[in-house]
């Protein structure tokens, strides 16, 4: 059955198509038949009672530098559409929260994946909290004593905002670090937020391994090694992908978290582990699709389609 499906997303021309997510599901929704729409978040409007957009029908190439055709624009009520891709990037800021607000109206009637009420409600370094003992220990706090008390029991920490993405502001401190006070003036006069405070893991520098679950179940990996003199893995940072399988303890990881994201209507999710300790839960815009299909992995944006298209068969039946 093909099905109409609107993709709420970031600019496409300026998308890096070799490692996209986005892009890669967009493509296989082309391939097998569905019709695609285009619209940015900023083009997302409640009009009375219907939740419009300003969409453009959407051709996709798998071609750098000739990767996409859009058509005329119309506004578009997505209550008419059978599914809408949330996969804008973060931050996860009010504008993207008054996204999920909005979609969250056209619910169950159209299949919005991820489902918006369970993004806003599972914001990614909050929601991994849910399961502490598969993590590191870990506090959230903009409380200069507090971190002093965590650092002087843990030892080396890593710091970051608690609605960073990308690896952008992430820090190492020492338990004796002289540039601690310099760093907190900073974090307290850039952040409104609180920080995520979490004993380093020595063990970065084999990589960051990030899995794919689809329902709730995980259907492949990638590593992420940082660069050298850097603990940031993310690939945007420089951070090298290389092929993985899943230990024992991944997938003990996985078992556990699976049941509450399909509870939740997190369809696609990535999960961040280091040498066996949980460290996000990704439900925004998770990434690594074409990196583990380029390293002879499975081709998952397949898996996530059969999976949207047999939950949209269950609403229609």
């Amino acid at each position: 059955m093909a099905l109409t499906v609107a993709v709420q997303m970031d600019p496409i021309d300026r998308i890096n198509i070799a490692g996209d997510s986005t892009f890669a599901l967009l493509l296989e929704a082309q391939k097998r038949g569905h019709k695609l729409l285009y619209y940015t978040p900023e083009t997302l409007s409640q009009r009375g009672g219907d939740v419009v957009a300003v969409t453009q029908s959407l051709a996709v190439r798998d071609q750098k530098g000739d990767h996409f055709t859009l058509e005329a624009a119309a506004v578009t009520p997505l209550a008419g559409v059978d599914v809408v891709l949330l996969r804008q990037d973060p931050p996860f800021d009010l504008a993207y929260i008054t996204s999920t607000h909005l979609l969250e109206r056209l619910v169950p009637a159209t299949l919005v994946v991820n489902d918006p009420a369970g993004v806003r409600n599972a914001p990614e370094k909050l929601f991994v909290l849910d399961f502490p003992d598969l993590m590191p220990p870990t506090l959230v706090t903009r409380n200069r004593e507090a971190i002093e008390a965590f650092r002087a029991e843990q030892g080396d920490v890593v710091m970051k905002p608690l609605y960073g993405n990308g690896g952008a502001a992430v820090f190492k401190v020492s338990r004796r670090d002289p540039n601690f006070g310099s760093l907190f003036d900073l974090f307290s006069a850039t952040f409104r937020e609180p920080w995520v405070v979490q004993r380093f893991l020595p063990e970065i520098v084999h990589g960051d391994k990030r899995i794919i679950l689809v329902d709730g179940v995980a259907v492949g990996a990638v590593n992420r090694v940082p660069a050298q003199d850097d603990i940031r893995s993310n690939m945007v940072r420089g951070g090298a992908a290389a092929a993985a399988d899943l230990t024992p303890r991944e997938q003990e990881i996985c078992a556990a978290i699976g049941p509450e994201l399909r509870r939740r209507g997190l369809l696609f999710t990535g999960i961040d582990v280091i040498d066996g300790n949980l460290t996000e839960i990704n439900v925004t815009s998770p990434t690594g699709l074409r990196a583990i299909q380029r390293l002879g992995g499975p081709d998952i944006t397949a898996v996530i389609w059969d999976s949207i298209e047999a939950k949209r068969a269950g609403q229609s039946s």
